[in-house]
């Protein structure tokens, strides 16, 4: 009898021990089902402002081939280019620093550059060039940029031509590059090439494949960050493939910027372009693709860190005085952002 009463327990015992195993395992199930709906709403609703950057950035009006290309990169670290052999794209936008610069203004051939020089990764995939939008795409920056004192500084545009010309395996490079033109070697092909290297440098990153439908491609951080950077209104102006770089935008919508960034100048943006007063203050929009890797930040490069810039456009351009919380994630979803620079474009070129 005792016998029978212990098997009894025993087997009432392993029903409950079973039942309770199966209620674990349903409770865990949920959780995964719910997680994996969360992620699937989460990149559904970032599709409705994001999407993946693509190969390059064409043009209709340079299209981009293998030999512009090669003499674009030449071209872009080429310090010749420069009325004093000094200076060159890449000194302002170094590989080091994302092809950017830790220097919160740089110095030109002849003058300090206005405003911090940003990186020009993906940068010709932006709707205009330049803080200010005074520059239409990348050509046209480059060729602006031949004559500019706080960039290359030369007297003309003939000059570094005929400095070109002196070379002769840049003579040979532009026929290659541009074999339908009698004169291969002008400005504006000096800056088709350069903005053929530029269409160039794409960098995808881990966001790019969380956009492809790869969720487990971001962290549960930065998950939350992309969440709260939707939520709180940071994509209605940063969004597209750049994560801005779409539009033009007053920086300081509810409070002066100056009043956060403790800027040493105050710069009144576009108005120096149309001098039409509803351009005070008014920026391009900047892309976020590598934001982590390209300090200092704003117009002036006044900020330093990538948490205090977060805060400062949560107060400027939100109204919202954003969390320990929601910086944290936001700024671990902006580190997502940052890519991969293409191979042939990680270091600097042998020149002619």
């Amino acid at each position: 009898m005792r016998k029978s009463v212990l098997i009894s327990l025993l087997l009432v015992s392993g029903v409950f021990s079973v039942a309770n195993a199966d209620k674990e395992l349903l409770a865990k199930a949920k959780q995964v089902f719910s997680v994996a709906d969360a992620d699937k709403e989460l990149l559904a609703k970032a599709k409705q402002f994001f999407s993946p950057l693509p190969n390059s950035f064409p043009s209709a009006d340079n299209p981009i081939t293998p030999q512009k290309v090669e003499l674009g990169r030449l071209l872009f670290f080429e310090r010749r280019l420069s009325v004093n052999n000094m200076i060159s794209c890449a000194t302002c936008h170094a590989i080091e620093y994302y092809y950017a610069t830790p220097a919160p203004k740089d110095m030109g051939a002849l003058a300090l550059q206005r405003r911090n020089s940003p990186t020009v990764l993906n940068t010709a995939g932006q709707f205009v060039q330049n803080w200010i939008g005074n520059r239409k795409d990348v050509e046209d920056q480059a060729l602006q940029a031949l004559t500019a004192p706080a960039t290359l500084g030369n007297p003309s545009r003939e000059s570094v031509e005929e400095k070109l010309r002196k070379i002769p395996q840049y003579v040979e490079l532009f026929r290659k590059a541009f074999p339908e033109d009698k004169e291969p070697i002008t400005a504006e092909n000096i800056a088709k090439a350069i903005g053929a290297f530029e269409r160039t440098l794409v960098t995808p990153s881990r966001f790019d494949e969380f956009l492809k439908g790869n969720t487990k491609a971001l962290t549960p951080e930065e998950k939350r960050g992309l969440k709260t950077f939707i939520e709180v209104g940071c994509a209605t102006c940063h969004n597209g493939a750049l994560v801005g770089g779409t539009m033009y935008q007053k920086f300081g919508i509810y409070e002066p910027y100056w009043n956060y960034t403790k800027s040493e100048s105050i710069d009144e943006g576009r108005f120096t372009v149309t001098k039409n007063e509803e351009d005070k203050y008014v920026f391009r929009v900047s892309s976020l693709r590598n934001v982590a890797m390209t300090a200092p930040y704003f117009h002036d490069g006044s900020v330093a860190s990538l948490e205090e810039a977060v805060w400062i456009m949560g107060k400027v351009q939100l109204g919202k005085d954003l969390t320990k919380e929601q910086v944290r994630d936001i700024v671990a979803f902006l580190k997502s952002l940052t890519g991969n620079i293409p191979k042939e474009a990680r270091t600097p070129p042998i020149l002619p």
